[in-house]
């Protein structure tokens, strides 16, 4: 059975860290692109990073340069750290991959930036 379970999330002040992790299990970790999605109260989800089975990163236009992307293929598991959150991070973030026509997520882990 595949499972994501995102862990990490939390309620933090505008400016500072979160690490966000994803542990896979139940398919072949290192085969898939791994990605980060988020969404926020009253909106659709919003792609925010993916990683690919070799390491190659992309990011958001909203999250470039404050986020980090990272898997551990040892640890079958995909990080996000993202650094200087502000209000607009504010959102449930989930981790995905697709295989075929199907999408798997995980339950999400809620960040919250406020002052």
């Amino acid at each position: 059975e595949v499972q994501l379970v995102e862990t990490g999330g939390g309620l933090v002040q505008p400016g500072a860290s979160l690490a966000l992790s994803c542990a896979a299990s139940g398919f072949t970790f290192g085969s898939y692109d791994m990605s980060w999605v988020r969404q926020a109260p009253g909106k659709g989800p919003e792609w925010v990073s993916t990683i690919n089975s070799g390491g190659t990163t992309n990011y958001a236009d909203s999250v470039k340069g404050r986020f980090t992307i990272s898997r551990n293929g040892a640890k079958n598991a995909v990080f996000l750290q993202m650094n200087s959150l502000n209000p607009e991070d504010t959102a449930v973030y989930y981790c995905k991959f697709n295989s075929g026509w199907r999408i798997y997520w995980g339950q999400g882990t809620q960040v919250t930036v406020s002052s």
